[in-house]
């Protein structure tokens, strides 16, 4: 009997802060997930990825299991990301969470209202935001069912 291996999907860090970005790979790493993070600075080169163009116009099939979406970041930001592929057919499944240190309830609000999956306020204390990052990275790398993909 042949086993059929669901191939591991990529998880998609959207953040313009070098920092951060480095945290986010380093609690991710910490919690021993198999998925790689393919990471973008701004919400200009996350649509880039997510639509396959400019110097992701070669870079594969495939959606991230989940987006880690910084709100905050130059060119376009992540409520734009956020509004573009929610309302896109075929990417609108994909898991969105907004990650932010904006504790604004408008950012909130608006998140949910456009379809975020999930609201994490970045914690200030270091130890807090590596917790939160890898308990992020078990439940949508790992825990969450995503919807099957169809195929048109």
């Amino acid at each position: 009997m042949r086993m059929l291996m669901a191939k591991i999907k990529k998880i998609l860090l959207v953040e313009d802060n070098e920092n951060d970005i480095e945290l986010t790979l380093n609690a991710l790493q910490d919690c021993h997930l198999s998925n790689e993070v393919q990471s973008v600075r701004d919400g200009a080169e996350a649509l880039d990825y997510m639509y396959h163009r400019n110097s992701y116009q070669n870079r594969g099939d495939g959606l991230p299991c989940v987006i880690l979406l910084d709100l905050k970041m130059p060119r376009v930001d992540g409520i734009q990301v956020l509004r573009t592929l929610k309302s896109d057919q075929g990417l609108r499944h994909v898991p969105i969470v907004m990650l932010t240190s904006s504790r604004e309830e408008r950012d909130l609000v608006l998140s949910y209202d456009l379809g975020v999956n999930a609201f994490v306020v970045k914690p200030v204390d270091f130890h807090q935001f590596v917790q939160a990052i890898r308990n992020l990275g078990i439940f949508w790398a790992i825990v969450n069912e995503p919807p099957p993909v169809l195929k048109n």
